[in-house]
């Protein structure tokens, strides 16, 4: 930057001695500071003695560099192949492959056009990240086929290294990323690669490369956690709402002699008033245990209907009561003898004289926290208190206790209410702004309870 400046500090002091005359074929113009002038619209400048400044020159432009450059040339039909290639715009292209349905027919289609749009494949990272996306709305997110499909969208035997050196330092990052980014979606949905997954990764990447790397641990561990779960859920959860709670009860029971029950099948009936009655499905569990918990519950202690609470399975979630009591003060406990010969082999209870070293901790305590006897479980669709009495009038066949108890409902705002919560918007309630008739307006309106509470005796 400073060797043009110096330049023309040294010109301008050997003009200082010589008169002002325009170099032959310049295009500089340097005049005397009286007769000087600047043109109007001329690209010339001007030097004083006086004031020290740098001379000014005019600048030329070469006939090969014109102002006003043409366009550049374009092929014929070459705006279908520039198109964008961000996230967005692969995005609007599997919205418009897939208007009619969303299918792995249609995932796949959308594939096999962005392979044959370009053979170079400019824009493959992007369009991985965008179907990766995409896949739980195919319906396609556990499909291997469909995994190993995308990895084929990559080039092959472009960014495998050629030496160590480019191994060392992650021979095409951004790409790499992306295949680890695809293997790791595999493994969150636990799908399980095949030989195949493996052949196009080595000819992607190569066999020293952060893909194969993940692709050999979820070999690894993939087996060992297959069958850890005891209690497996199947990966298809039955359609039928009764088969659906038949599955779930049996699953928090968690005991072989518990007994599911179908209290009430889902069906529709019509009133002598040609009105339309949907009655919900009423599904119950109860253990032998549970049945003698309940007959040996006092009369005059009431039981509680308590619900709904959540349980998932998988990305389905249902809702189921209980029937418990409270809990047994402690002062009334009465610790019932055991009896030691129900097991020989397994006792359960062992009177150990345990030598312990003077060092041993023995401060560790767990809080045994009582929450009070649970005789029975039930799912339905509709959690209100019509159709859990109907539960308790079906309990009580098998358990006559029940006649004699009285029953507290404690139900939480739940689904219960989902299904009137449209209707009861284009009813007006009665409140501080539209108040009863005979009411007075200026009266306050008490809080509702969070549980609903009623006695059946």
């Amino acid at each position: 930057m400073r060797c043009p400046r110096c330049l023309l500090q040294l010109r301008a002091l050997r003009l200082q001695n010589q008169p002002c005359r325009p170099p032959a074929g310049s295009g500089a113009l340097i005049r005397s500071p009286q007769s000087c002038r600047l043109p109007a619209g001329s690209g010339a400048l001007i030097w004083s003695p006086a004031s020290g400044h740098q001379p000014w020159r005019t600048f030329h432009s070469s006939p090969a560099c014109p102002k006003n450059r043409p366009p550049p040339a374009r092929f014929v039909n070459e705006d279908h192949k520039t198109v964008g290639k961000s996230l967005a715009t692969h995005d609007d292209l599997f919205e418009q492959m897939a208007r009619e349905s969303r299918t792995k027919t249609t995932f796949n289609k959308v594939i096999d056009v962005f392979i044959r749009t370009d053979i170079r494949r400019r824009g493959h990272v992007e369009f991985i990240y965008a179907a990766l996306k995409k896949m739980p709305e195919f319906g396609v997110e556990k499909d291997v086929a469909v995994y190993n499909k995308l990895l084929d969208v990559f080039p092959k035997e472009v960014f495998v290294p050629r030496n160590f050196i480019q191994r060392m330092f992650n021979h095409y990052p951004r790409q790499q990323e992306c295949g680890v980014q695809l293997l790791e979606q595999m493994e969150s949905y636990g799908v399980m690669p095949n030989v195949e997954t493996k052949v196009l990764l080595v000819q992607i990447f190569g066999e020293k490369s952060h893909p194969i790397r993940k692709y050999q641990r979820i070999m690894y561990w993939f087996p060992k956690f297959k069958h850890l779960d005891p209690f497996p859920v199947p990966q298809q959860l039955p359609e039928d709402p009764v088969d659906l709670a038949r599955l779930s009860l049996t699953r928090i029971a968690n005991d072989l002699d518990a007994r599911v029950t179908v209290y009430q099948l889902p069906c529709t009936d019509v009133t002598e008033s040609g009105e339309e009655i949907t009655r919900p499905h009423i599904v119950g569990v109860q253990s032998p245990d549970q049945k003698q918990l309940l007959a040996q519950h006092s009369p005059s202690k009431p039981v509680l209907v308590e619900g709904p609470f959540p349980l998932w399975l998988r990305k389905t979630c249902v809702h189921y009561y209980v029937l418990r009591a409270d809990p047994t003060p402690p002062e009334q406990k009465v610790e019932e003898p055991y009896d030691p010969e129900r097991c020989l082999d397994y006792p359960l209870q062992l009177d150990l004289d345990l030598d312990r070293d003077l060092g041993d901790d023995e401060s560790f305590d767990v809080e045994d926290l009582d929450e009070g006897p649970v005789f029975a479980m039930c799912m339905t669709s509709q959690g209100d208190q019509a159709t859990l009495n109907q539960w308790i009038s079906g309990l009580q066949e098998d358990n006559p206790i029940l006649g004699q108890v009285p029953t507290l409902f404690r139900l939480d705002p739940g689904p219960r209410e989902l299904r009137g919560a449209a209707e009861a918007d284009h009813i007006q309630r009665p409140g501080p702004e539209n108040p009863e008739p005979g009411e007075d307006a200026d009266a306050a309106v008490e809080e509702e309870p969070r549980r609903s509470q009623g006695m059946k005796r």
